[in-house]
């Protein structure tokens, strides 16, 4: 089994799509990955020598921000907006959609479930 930014690969899975498996790779970097390594792409991850293995992995490590490194970046850049106050960063503070989307109907996403109505008693 192949271990890859510190994430298993999936068994038998054409390489190319067993390459998204690591947060940050998509389709698109992950075909990059593999024609600058000479990799081909058709191949399962049960066929993969250990010096195919290394190729990647130093890719990986030299061109591409990936797992930890990235997440904890997003999470500093999402930190970084709200203490400068801006409006994204107030977004994201009160748990509402950030990119301009509709609130009135929708976006039960990010604001979670429904919160029910506490009933008043009349006088």
């Amino acid at each position: 089994m192949a271990r890859i930014a510190s994430v298993d690969l999936p068994k038998n899975k054409r390489l190319d799509i067993a390459l998204t498996y690591i947060y940050g790779i998509g389709h698109t970097s992950s075909l990059n990955i593999l024609d600058v390594t000479g990799v081909d792409w058709t191949k399962k991850t049960d066929d993969l020598t250990a010096d195919e293995v290394t190729k990647i992995r130093q890719e990986i490590e030299q061109n591409y921000k990936v797992e930890g490194d990235l997440r904890r970046d997003i999470n500093a850049n999402i930190k970084r907006l709200m203490e400068i106050g801006c409006y994204r960063g107030e977004r994201h503070k009160r748990h509402l959609p950030v990119r301009g989307q509709q609130t009135g109907t929708n976006c039960r996403t990010r604001k979670g479930p429904k919160r029910a109505m506490v009933a008043r008693k009349r006088k």
